[in-house]
C-alpha cells in the first residue's frame, strides 16, 4: 500500500474503533529497547512478588516480534470503565462496608476489550484482505502502559498507570499486533509535574518512588495476585478494600475529567459498589459462583474472596453481626480462610 494510502487506512481505523465504543485509538511502532532494562531491574529488585508471568517468556515482553512475528505496528486501544457507581471516598470511609476497585464493578473487561478488538481486526480485513494481526487485553507478555504512552493515548503517571488528560486513568487498553506499516502516532508530554499525591495517599505506601511499585505491598497485589496468606503487617492497612485498590487513581486531579463510561457491560453488578461486608462473607460458593459469573472476580476463586472479606471484617467496626459472621466461619475447611478469621477475632478481642 502507498503512504497515502496507509494514512487514510490508519484514520478509518480510529474511526472504526470509535464507533465499536473506543474512547481513543493510537499507533505505535515495536522498539521498546528503552524499556527492556528498566524492566530487568524492576524484577531484580524482586518488587513482583509471585507475579511469576512478568519474569516467563524471556524478550518476548519488550520485543513484540519475537512474540508475534512480523510485527512491525501496535495499534492501541482505550476504553474508559468508570461505572456510575456509590462514592468511593463515602464507601472507604464506612468500615462496615465492602470496597472493590470500580473496574471490577461490571463484566469481566477481558471479554469485552477482547471481542471489540477482534470487530475492528474484521473490518480491517473486510477492507483491505487479509492481513497478520492478533489481538491481546492484559492476556500475554505485552507492555500495555508503555505500547500506549507510545501510541500517543496519555503518559506514564507517578503511580504507573496511563494518564490522558481528557479521560484520567479509569480505562482499559488493549492491542492489535499487525505487519500493517501504518503510519505512527506521536506520544503526548508528561503532566504529572511535582504532584505526588498518589504516592502520599497510598495506604500500604506501595509506590517506593514515582513510576516505581513495589508490588509485594500493593493492596491490588495482595488482594488479587497473592495466593497465600496476606502478610500480618499489612492487613490492618488494607482496611475495607477486599478486591483491588483505587486510592491512587481517586486522589489523581486528572481523574476529575474521567467521564462515566458508556459502556453497558462497565455498569455495577450484584450491588458491589455498596454492598455490605457481613453480606457478601454470607454468601456461599454456589452464591459466589452465580453472581460473579462473567466477572473478574470470579478469577480469584471463593477462598481467596473469604480471606479478603475476613480482613475487612478484621478492620470493620466491631458489632454483633460482625462477630457472628466471623464466628460462622471459625471452623471452616479452608486452612487460609481459617487463619485470616482467627486474625480478625482477635482484632475484636474475641479470639
Amino acid at each position: 500500500m502507498r503512504p497515502s494510502d496507509l494514512a487514510i487506512l490508519a484514520a478509518t481505523i480510529k474511526s472504526w474503533g470509535r464507533e465499536l465504543g473506543f474512547q481513543a485509538v493510537g499507533i505505535a511502532d515495536t522498539d521498546l529497547s528503552a524499556v527492556e532494562p528498566r524492566l530487568g531491574a524492576w524484577l531484580a529488585s524482586g518488587f513482583a512478588g509471585e507475579l511469576d508471568y512478568m519474569r516467563k517468556h524471556g524478550a518476548k515482553r519488550t520485543r513484540p516480534a519475537s512474540l508475534v512475528p512480523g510485527t512491525s505496528r501496535i495499534i492501541s486501544a482505550r476504553m474508559d470503565y468508570r461505572p456510575g457507581a456509590a462514592d468511593s471516598w463515602r464507601i472507604l470511609a464506612d468500615g462496615s462496608k465492602a470496597f472493590v476497585a470500580r473496574y471490577a464493578l461490571g463484566r469481566d473487561y477481558h471479554k469485552v476489550l477482547r471481542g471489540r478488538l477482534g470487530q475492528l481486526a474484521a473490518r480491517i480485513a473486510g477492507e483491505i484482505g487479509e492481513f497478520g494481526y492478533r489481538v491481546f487485553t492484559d492476556s500475554a507478555p505485552v507492555m500495555e502502559v508503555e505500547l500506549a504512552r507510545k501510541a500517543g493515548l496519555g503518559w506514564r503517571g507517578k503511580h504507573t498507570l496511563l494518564l490522558a488528560r481528557e479521560a484520567g486513568s479509569f480505562f482499559f487498553l488493549g492491542e492489535i499486533y499487525t505487519d500493517l506499516p501504518l503510519p505512527l502516532d506521536a506520544p503526548v508530554k508528561e503532566h504529572c509535574g511535582s504532584c505526588t499525591k498518589c504516592l502520599d495517599v497510598c495506604p500500604t505506601r506501595a509506590i517506593v518512588a514515582p513510576y516505581t511499585l513495589d508490588a509485594r505491598r500493593c493492596i491490588s497485589y495482595l488482594t488479587i495476585e497473592l495466593k497465600g496468606s496476606i502478610p500480618l503487617e499489612l492487613r490492618p492497612l488494607i482496611g475495607n478494600r477486599v478486591y483491588g485498590c483505587d486510592d491512587c487513581q481517586l486522589v489523581c486531579p486528572w481523574n476529575r475529567y474521567a467521564q462515566i463510561a458508556p459502556e453497558s457491560d462497565f455498569q455495577v453488578r450484584n450491588g458491589l459498589d455498596s454492598a455490605e461486608l457481613v453480606d457478601l462473607f454470607g454468601w456461599t460458593e454456589n452464591e459466589f459462583r452465580g453472581r460473579m459469573s462473567g466477572s473478574a472476580i470470579l478469577r480469584i476463586g471463593y477462598e481467596r474472596w473469604l480471606r479478603n472479606l475476613a480482613v475487612g471484617l478484621g478492620n470493620a467496626p466491631g458489632s454483633e453481626s460482625v462477630l457472628a459472621a466471623l464466628h460462622s466461619r471459625a471452623k471452616d475447611p479452608s486452612v487460609l480462610v481459617r487463619e485470616h478469621v482467627a486474625w480478625a477475632l482477635e482484632r475484636h478481642g474475641a479470639g
